[in-house]
């Protein structure tokens, strides 16, 4: 596709990936966030072509036969991916994609023809972990709960990434992760 870098970045739900992404864009504008696509239903604060790019689940199959995905997953009720057309995108305009995906998306990617910089963030701990998903008040208890299972689940992934970075402090963690992004960048 192109020899440059795709930053994927991962974490649990609750850990302040979008938050650092957001932190780490405005300090490099040699980035791009990579846009996933979802057949999650859209959050009140959320724009489409902006936080996600929302499909039913027979476009989301559709371009999955098509092979319009360079990964994608089932977490719990939805599908997420990244469309290889975004990807694309992003080089077109000289900048490096990162990619905010789950675990199962990262370990996809592996085996993909990509040069791929994994990093994953973890919170301080779960108790810290739980109390964000419940700050944010847009989930139901079972949700959360299902959530918080995921999450355990996943940071025992941690190990399969080339970097994990500890979320907390924002601004600590951010700078942490543009070290790592500036070390990989040509």
């Amino acid at each position: 596709m192109d020899s440059r870098p795709i930053f994927v970045i991962s974490a649990p739900s609750g850990a302040g990936k979008n938050s650092l992404i957001n932190v780490l864009l405005s300090k490099e504008p040699r980035l791009m966030h990579s846009i996933s696509s979802t057949t999650r239903a859209r959050r009140a604060n959320e724009a489409d072509g902006i936080n996600y790019h929302f499909l039913s689940r027979e476009e989301f199959e559709k371009r999955v036969e098509g092979g319009e995905f360079l990964e994608y997953a089932r977490v719990l009720e939805n599908y997420y991916g990244t469309e290889i057309r975004e990807i694309r995108r992003i080089f077109a305009q000289d900048k490096y994609p990162i990619l905010d995906i789950d675990v199962q998306g990262a370990q996809t990617l592996r085996g993909k023809p990509v040069r791929m910089v994994s990093i994953f963030i973890i919170p301080p701990s779960m108790t810290e972990l739980e109390r964000r998903l419940r700050a944010r008040a847009s989930e139901t208890e079972e949700q959360i709960r299902s959530r918080l299972e995921l999450a355990r689940l996943e940071v025992m992934e941690q190990n399969n990434f080339d970097y994990v970075v500890v979320n907390d402090d924002l601004m600590k963690a951010a700078e942490e992760l543009a070290t790592i992004v500036r070390k990989h960048m040509v």
